[in-house]
């Protein structure tokens, strides 16, 4: 019973609970008791919270049994670490915050709470959001659900090693005619993406029914298409950003990961709301997103940008954006070509835009109001070995190049100038939905990757964000939709581009695509 209640859609979970099948308690044991059997091989929760989690489980039965309750009543939800909670530690993944215990909550999870939602507890990200991989956070990195497959056909001889799966003292040759037309999945570990590395994996591996995320640069599109999950970065300013921990604050942006486009609308809906906290927050209608799943996109007109063919992209990803193409096509949809000409200078543009926010973010941590101090011979001299002690490699790299892009005679070379391609990719952008309702790409460059394989290489890094930035950078909504596998068995994802606050059509073009490609198969449960 405990396995078939985390295997449920939120959205089948909530009417279970209506139709009192089963209890919010009962929910919320059979995550607590699948977290506690994956965790310490995931490593997704870096504080889990179960107590907590059983005594809002009890106050929902209590509103339930009478006929109350809200939309979200005793649904068991894991909360980015980014994200303050009242009480219980939030560190953004780093040694810099310490064991620091929020003495407020944020908007997105206060929404949450009282909409009746239960928090299982708080999930890995990279450390202060920054990276794509989930390897920076001071947690130690959180593991992928899915491991990748290697088959061998009749006469195929493999590349020589190294074969984890393989017994000792037995030949690669050998081994691959034990291993003729079978398929066995590898043990290297693979990244889950990042920096919501953690609400994916938990996702991904029924650990919980749902999480918030955060997206800076496609923090939320890319690790769900890495782990098979649905991800939507709302629209700037949709959702409040009060109580979470800055990264760029004129980039940063909640939302949700789940198990399917429903249950991502669901979310999306009592995550935002206007918060007069938040000055960027828009004043508007928060719309009811789950009625507008299932609509179809008869009618409406899908663009493809050329400009999102860029060398390095995998073979299988360009193939599966031509399937998309055509699942589109076939729902009733017109396909055009537009153009984005500046979509070449988004990268670059975004990392500096993007670190010039986080140095100016980051000086609080200084060691005096919260949070880790190290003690120094003067105030300087304890500002320096905190920071220094605290910041992990990735964060310190970035504020020295914000430092460095924002310092004098480099501020109008650099930030001022990536400001102006800013409003140039978002004048592409409206000009391209001129003559579409969406846009539609891949997500990303490839498949799932291996631990150490880009770490190395802050670049090669960087680049898994190619298809994600210029989201950020227009401040547009976009979804991430689990669309199909590589040939090494692991998920690829379609993303979706929409106007400004084009949630709605987003969610219809994206069950277009859900329907379409079937369900996946779930990854593996080698955790034991």
């Amino acid at each position: 019973m405990a396995a078939d209640l985390t295997s449920l859609s939120l959205a089948a979970a909530r009417d279970g609970l209506k139709a009192k099948k089963f209890s919010a308690r009962e929910l919320t044991e059979a995550h607590i008791t699948a977290i506690e059997a994956a965790n310490a091989a995931l490593n997704a929760f870096v504080l889990p919270t179960p107590e907590i989690a059983l005594k809002q489980a009890a106050a929902s039965d209590k509103k339930l049994a009478a006929g109350k309750g809200g939309p979200l009543e005793g649904i068991p939800l894991g909360i980015k670490d980014l994200f303050a909670t009242k009480g219980t530690r939030t560190t953004a993944c780093s040694k810099i915050l310490d064991d620091f215990k929020p003495t407020y909550e944020s908007t997105v999870t206060q929404n949450l709470w009282d909409a009746g939602a239960v928090m299982l507890g708080k999930l890995n990200n990279d450390e202060f959001a920054m990276g794509s991989s989930n390897e920076t956070s001071a947690f130690g990195p959180v593991v992928n659900p899915w491991r990748r497959r290697a088959a061998f056909a009749p006469g195929q001889k493999p590349e020589d090693g190294p074969y984890p799966d393989k017994p000792d003292g037995m030949s690669v040759a050998e081994w691959s005619k034990v291993q003729q037309g079978k398929t066995f999945y590898q043990n290297a570990p693979l990244v889950p993406g990042g920096s919501s590395g953690g609400s994916s994996s938990a996702v991904a591996a029924d650990l919980c029914l749902g999480a918030t995320a955060t997206d800076t640069g496609g923090s939320i599109r890319q690790p769900a298409a890495l782990t098979g999950t649905v991800g939507i970065k709302p629209t700037y300013g949709r959702c409040s950003r009060w109580g979470i921990v800055a990264f760029a604050s004129s980039l940063d942006q909640a939302g949700p990961i789940a198990k399917t486009v429903q249950d991502c609308a669901i979310l999306l809906r009592h995550m935002a709301s206007h918060d007069p906290k938040d000055s960027t927050s828009v004043d508007a209608p928060v719309p009811d997103y789950e009625a507008a799943v299932g609509k179809g996109i008869k009618g409406l007109t899908v663009g493809v940008p050329k400009e999102y063919r860029v060398e390095g992209m995998a073979k299988e990803t360009e193939a599966l954006w031509q399937q998309g193409i055509a699942w589109l096509k076939a729902a009733g949809a017109r396909i055009v070509d537009v153009s984005l000409p500046h979509t070449k200078y988004a990268l670059p543009a975004y990392y500096i835009v993007a670190p010039a926010e986080c140095s100016s973010n980051l000086a609080r941590y200084d060691g005096v109001r919260y949070g880790l101090r190290v003690p120094g011979k003067d105030i300087v001299d304890m500002y320096e070995r905190t920071r220094a002690a605290g910041f992990g490699k990735e964060v310190k790299r970035r504020i020295l190049i914000g430092t460095y892009v924002l310092s004098a005679g480099y501020y109008d070379a650099y930030y001022i100038r990536a400001q102006k391609v800013r409003t140039l990719i978002a004048r592409d952008f409206e000009a391209a939905f001129k003559t579409c309702d969406f846009l539609l790409t891949p997500t990303t460059p490839g498949s799932a990757f291996g631990f150490g394989e880009k770490a190395g290489d802050p670049v090669a890094m960087y680049l898994e964000d190619i298809f994600t930035v210029t989201v950020n950078m227009a401040g547009l909504p976009g979804i991430s939709v689990p669309a199909g596998l590589s040939s090494e068995g692991t998920p690829l994802g379609l993303q979706l581009i929409g106007k400004p606050f084009g949630e709605e059509t987003l969610f219809r073009g994206a069950r277009v695509i859900e329907e379409a490609a079937g369900v996946l198969p779930k990854a593996a449960k080698w955790w034991g």
